[in-house]
């Protein structure tokens, strides 16, 4: 069966981005195109909304955006290789996402984890700073 399934070649956007792998489930899918996480073609719409090949969509997931172009359609959900051929993803997209997971890396590197639960004296000062009023 080819990866397009649809006789008029268009399908729903959760489905797509469900069977493209970019969100686990469909609820997923759908609650993040009704967030407004997703975007197509610069316009924020409904989960119900039929896209076609050509169409470009804008994906924030997390701290990531993803800036895609839609290749093919496809209902059923495969794997990521076969998922991955559904779209085209912009090279500045990728440069943006790996720069900032470069970034994040980084970041993550120079925080030290805290030591474990604080001592009695500590928890005290958590307190007393706590009950302090700024007025």
């Amino acid at each position: 069966m080819a990866a397009t399934e649809s006789q008029d070649s268009t399908l729903r956007l959760d489905k797509w981005l469900w069977a493209a792998r970019f969100f686990k489930t469909r609820t997923l899918a759908a609650e993040a195109v009704a967030g407004g996480k997703v975007k197509v073609n610069g316009e924020r719409v409904k989960a119900a909304k039929t896209i076609r090949p050509g169409d470009t969509l804008n994906i924030h997931i997390g701290p990531y955006e993803y800036v895609v172009r839609v290749r093919a359609l496809s209902a059923r959900r495969g794997p990521a290789p076969q998922a991955a051929k559904l779209y085209e993803e912009s090279e500045s997209s990728k440069a943006t996402r790996n720069e900032l997971a470069a970034r994040l890396s980084a970041e993550r590197r120079l925080v030290t984890p805290p030591k474990g639960r604080p001592s009695k004296k500590e928890r005290r000062q958590i307190i007393q700073f706590k009950k302090t009023r700024i007025d």
